[in-house]
C-alpha cells in the first residue's frame, strides 16, 4: 500500500506510515493498520484522508509557460515549469517533454512516461512542432524562401520548415526539429531577432484557449492517443 500511495504522488512511505497511526487510510472500508499490506489498485477500493485513491502509471499533462520560467525540474537561479504543478505530480517525478527557452512561451508537455517522450523527441520521428512570433524587423520574401529551404545556424543546417506570415514582422513557424535556440538563431541568419515566440502545437497536441499563463490540465485520453500514433 505504501508504493500504491508513493507511486500516485499522494504520500511518500514515511508520510504512509504516518496517516496509517492516524487512522486516515482504509482499504474497502476497514481501517488500515499496515502499510506494508497487499492491495490491488484495480479491485480494492483505497481511501486516503477520505480520497479515493486512483493508481495510475503515467500522467500527462499540457501546460500554458509563462514567461521566466526554466523548462526543467531543478535550478538554482530561476523557477522550473514543474514549481506550477501541485505537488502530487512533482512526487510522481513528471518533467518536461522537451524544452523551451527562459523566455519563450506557450504548450509545455510534462510527463513521467520516458519512453514516449523519447520517442517524441527523436530526430527520426520528425514531430512538428509549430509557433507563433514576432521578429524585430520586416521579413522579406526573399527571407521567408530562405528560412523555409534551411539556413546554417553555426554549423548546423536545419532541415526545410514552413513559414505563414500574419503580417509584415509576425506569422507562425512549423520545424520538425528542436535544437538550442534554434528559430532565434535561424532569425539570425536573415539579419532579424525574435522579439515574441509562443509554441502553440507539439505534434497533434494543441494549446488550450482556455489556459491562461501558468495553468495546466490533464491531457484526454483521445489526446494521449494522438501523441502516441505521432
Amino acid at each position: 500500500m505504501d508504493k500504491l500511495l508513493s507511486e500516485c504522488g499522494i504520500a511518500s512511505r514515511k508520510e504512509s506510515a504516518k496517516a496509517v497511526r492516524a487512522g486516515i487510510v482504509s482499504v474497502n472500508s476497514v481501517i488500515a493498520k499496515r502499510t506494508d499490506m497487499q492491495v490491488d489498485p484495480e479491485k480494492d477500493i483505497i481511501l486516503y484522508d477520505s480520497r479515493r485513491v486512483v493508481w495510475r502509471e503515467f500522467v500527462y499533462l499540457m501546460l500554458n509557460k509563462p514567461d521566466g520560467y526554466v523548462s526543467a525540474t531543478e535550478d538554482t537561479r530561476d523557477p522550473v515549469v514543474t514549481e506550477l504543478l501541485p505537488e502530487e505530480y512533482r512526487k510522481m517525478g513528471v518533467f518536461p517533454c522537451g524544452r523551451l527557452d527562459k523566455h519563450t512561451l506557450g504548450l509545455m508537455l510534462l510527463t513521467n512516461d520516458g519512453q514516449l517522450s523519447h520517442r517524441l523527441l527523436s530526430p527520426r520521428r520528425h514531430v512538428t512542432k509549430s509557433y507563433a512570433f514576432c521578429v524585430k524587423f520586416p521579413l522579406s520574401d526573399a527571407d521567408v524562401a530562405q528560412l523555409e529551404a534551411g539556413v546554417d545556424i553555426g554549423g548546423y543546417m536545419t532541415k526545410p520548415c514552413t513559414l505563414a506570415l500574419t503580417g509584415e514582422r509576425e506569422g507562425v513557424i512549423s520545424i520538425t526539429e528542436g535544437k538550442y535556440h534554434q528559430i532565434k538563431l535561424m532569425m539570425e541568419t536573415v539579419h532579424n531577432q525574435i522579439t515574441y515566440l509562443e509554441r502553440r502545437s507539439f505534434g497533434p497536441l494543441v494549446l488550450d484557449p482556455d489556459l491562461d499563463r501558468g495553468e495546466w490540465r490533464e491531457l484526454s485520453p483521445e489526446e494521449i492517443e494522438a501523441l502516441r500514433q505521432a
